[in-house]
């Protein structure tokens, strides 16, 4: 039997982190070898095979860089990754091929799986706009899900050839229309209660097709950062989406 995966975990004081501790104990094949807190030196996370940031969006990129300088794999689920904060990551990438990332703007398998049905349902309707539900205490809107169902939703849209969806506003409150993401209107909303929730709908006339996920818990995401902690290094570079590892087309 091959020697347990050491696995290191950035962000450990928070929720998702202590989530993420406890799924990895729990694996027979990984080892927790560290739990990075606030404040403390990702020194600590030396000698682990891949490390799971699950930190903050100011942080995070310069943990990431020190993981991919050190050869550590990454499984990145905080939020905040622009486009040229991805880009650094590929350009650190380059001296160091044989490391990998992933940035999953969703753990959870159902989420991930939305994502896919949304995209190929969005050709065949007029309309269509995202809503995402979240606990009040997110500091981030839209949610990094959200942003990156609209433009996987944008992009199927584009290559069928489809206008714009129809919008007659011409009047309306700062914000009543949502977030425009690559054309994508999304709504974001903060309640007490929820923990992570997203619909996206789609409508023509005469009908309309709701594709809907729901995380009650955080343990729903747990399969995910397991899958991810076990398959990143068999996929060197920048990986975007946990799609990447599902073998869905298979």
């Amino acid at each position: 039997m091959s020697a347990p995966r050491r696995v290191a975990v950035v962000g450990a004081g928070g929720r998702m982190g202590t989530a993420a501790c406890a799924a990895v104990e729990a694996a027979e094949d990984l080892e927790l070898v560290a739990r990075v807190h606030r404040g403390d030196s990702m020194d600590l996370a030396a000698g682990a095979d891949v490390a799971v940031v699950l930190s903050v969006p100011d942080a995070a990129p310069a943990q990431v860089d020190w993981c991919v300088r050190h050869g550590v794999h990454a499984v990145v689920g905080t939020t905040g990754w622009t486009d040229e904060r991805l880009d650094a990551v590929r350009g650190a990438l380059g001296p160091e091929p044989a490391t990998g990332v992933l940035v999953a703007p969703n753990f959870a398998v159902g989420a991930v799986l939305a994502m896919r049905f949304a995209a190929q349902a969005a050709r065949f309707y007029e309309s269509v706009e995202v809503v995402e539900l979240h606990h009040p205490d997110k500091v981030d809107a839209p949610s990094g899900t959200a942003v990156r169902t609209a433009r996987v939703v944008a992009q199927a849209r584009r290559d069928a050839g489809l206008p714009a969806s129809p919008d007659a506003t011409t009047s309306a409150l700062e914000g009543a229309r949502g977030a425009d993401v690559d054309g994508v209107r999304v709504h974001s909303v903060r309640l007490r209660g929820l923990v992570a929730h997203e619909e996206v709908l789609l409508g023509s006339p005469g009908e309309q097709l709701t594709i809907r996920h729901d995380s009650f818990d955080r343990e729903s995401f747990m399969p995910g950062v397991l899958l991810a902690v076990r398959r990143v290094a068999d996929h060197p570079g920048l990986l975007v989406g946990l799609e990447h590892l599902m073998d869905l087309d298979g």
